[in-house]
């Protein structure tokens, strides 16, 4: 059976990637996203693309350079403070640096304007995934509206619909809850937080707590209080950091927007599943682990890596997604826990000796 076209339910990186890279190969896709519009909701704060992962899905996207017009200059330095505002480490962007930054909302962008018009169908929310046989399934909407696939991939995220078809892992709470915020035009209405975040990332540490930020374009300021709490907390969080640095708690108190929470879940290490006829996953919805810098990177390879064996198999679409589901399963490692070097006992300094390769004290 030919593979006549893709049927992708979620319009985050990963999915209009592997839509973009099959678009070039020539292979009709078609997805599938909840929000109502591509401005929706906010998109995420910085990314840095890395040259295993990331770089080498826009590559064989064909969309190099036009990555390289969004990268934004100088912000791959970054510095860790403790809870007082003392910087224990600064390095600056200083040119050389393999993983510039851009911010995910304009790449996501790029890549909506590198497919066809149509390709993404918006509004569509998923309500439940049937399979009907012969490697064919079966997809429902909110709307009322149903879709038949051959070739069904779930790039729907954490909580995806498409992934009970081939697994019965659940997402489950690690432990942390991050409380996201946002301060526009900081350098000139919050300058003493601008000032201690500096010209790129900022990392504020102690022990089961922690405040991160990044500095995007035009001035704003982007910032994660990070709290190591039961999944049901749900409490005053500039009360969680009495006694911080006034310039730091001003990331929290001085938000443009309304604080947003949220809790951070994983799959099982080493996720994987049997091959079912039709139907695979990219992304979170096939390998949720807490944020660590990799998880937009692998799934935009993730996207890659599907499609170019797609378009390697055109007439095998399941010797395609064996070919793929291979890679996938081979590239996953045992992830050092992050959390537990930025909010552990020997938090800011453990955060210290990873960048700077030195021991802890």
């Amino acid at each position: 059976m030919t593979i006549q076209s893709a049927t992708i339910i979620g319009a985050g990186l990963g999915g209009l990637v592997l839509a973009r890279v099959l678009h070039v190969h020539g292979i009709p896709a078609t997805v599938y996203e909840a929000d109502a519009a591509p401005d929706a909701r906010r998109q995420g704060g910085m990314l840095d693309i890395h040259p295993w992962n990331g770089q080498q899905a826009l590559d064989a996207a064909g969309l190099t350079d036009g990555f390289r017009d969004l990268v934004l200059a100088g912000r791959e330095s970054y510095r860790v403070l403790d809870r007082t505002g003392t910087v224990l480490l600064d390095r600056p962007d200083d040119g050389t640096g393999e993983r510039p930054e851009v911010q995910r909302g304009e790449l996501r962008q790029l890549l909506l304007e590198s497919l066809p018009a149509g390709t993404v169908h918006w509004g569509r929310k998923v309500t439940g995934v049937q399979a009907l046989g012969d490697g064919c399934h079966e997809v429902s909407f909110a709307d009322g509206t149903t879709v038949v696939s051959s070739l069904l991939v779930g790039a729907d995220g954490a909580w995806s619909r498409v992934r009970p078809l081939v697994s019965d892992a659940i997402p489950a709470y690690v432990g942390v809850s991050v409380v996201e915020t946002f301060l526009f035009d900081a350098d000139t209405r919050h300058p003493a937080a601008a000032k201690a975040v500096g010209a790129g990332s900022m990392f504020a540490l102690a022990p089961g707590k922690g405040i991160l930020a990044h500095r995007e374009s035009g001035g704003t300021l982007h910032a994660y209080a990070q709290l190591r709490k039961p999944e049901d907390w749900a409490g005053d969080i500039a009360g969680e950091f009495d006694g911080w640095a006034p310039e730091l708690t001003a990331l929290l108190t001085g938000s443009d927007v309304p604080p947003v929470l949220r809790r951070l879940f994983t799959l099982p290490a080493g996720h994987r599943w049997d091959r079912v006829p039709g139907v695979t996953l990219i992304g979170d919805a096939a390998h949720l682990v807490p944020p660590n810098g990799e998880g937009a990177n692998s799934a935009m390879l993730d996207g890659a890596s599907l499609a170019q064996a797609i378009a390697a198999h055109p007439a095998d679409p399941e010797k395609a997604l064996a070919e793929y589901e291979g890679l996938v399963f081979s590239r996953a490692v045992e992830e050092e826990d992050i959390y537990d070097v930025m909010l552990g006992a020997d938090a800011p300094h453990s955060m210290v000796a990873v960048f700077t390769g030195a021991e802890v004290s």
